[in-house]
């Protein structure tokens, strides 16, 4: 009878735990989970310093390759955040399917070919890192990283600053 006691208290313990568990309509009061920021995070002002650095190299390419152009050579690409999310899941895939783990994005500076049309800009073009799945089954296995997955498709066609030449922030 002691045991079919316990038994007793010990459902009516649960169903009260599983009930304020499940069934709380959002009484309880929750943070949300406090974001990280990943490492190689740069300030603003640190962002300035870089793109004024740069400034002296792309008056030469400016000067040498776009002097009668009416843009000027292009500083920066931009991404729809969707596009980068959508890319990033697909060279994951394509990885796999290739026998690699994908373990990051390198970005390469780049040119589109001059046309009738246009002046050939420069672009960053985003390109697949990673290392192939060599592991046997053993307890510890040593992969290689970050080298370009050959075969792997990249990501271009961000557009380009307003104006092309312009400095950050735009």
């Amino acid at each position: 009878m002691k045991n079919f006691g316990l038994l007793i208290i010990g459902v009516i313990l649960g169903a009260l735990v599983m009930y304020f568990y499940c069934c709380n309509d959002g009484d309880m009061i929750t943070e949300p989970p406090t974001v990280k920021p990943p490492s190689g995070i740069i300030t603003p002002e640190e962002i300035k310093t870089l793109d004024q650095a740069y400034n002296e190299r792309y008056e030469i390419i400016n000067d040498s390759l776009f002097k009668n152009s009416k843009t000027g050579d292009n500083r920066s690409s931009w991404y729809k955040i969707e596009d980068i999310e959508i890319y990033i899941a697909y060279a994951k895939q394509q990885a796999k399917d290739n026998g690699n783990t994908l373990d990051g994005l390198r970005l390469y500076l780049g040119a589109h070919p001059d046309t009738k049309e246009a002046e050939g800009l420069t672009t960053l073009l985003f390109v697949p890192t990673g290392y192939k799945n060599t592991s046997e089954g053993g307890f510890i296995s040593i992969q290689g990283g970050s080298n370009d997955l050959k075969g792997s498709d990249g990501l271009n066609f961000g557009n380009q600053g307003m104006p092309p030449k312009a400095n950050y922030p735009q």
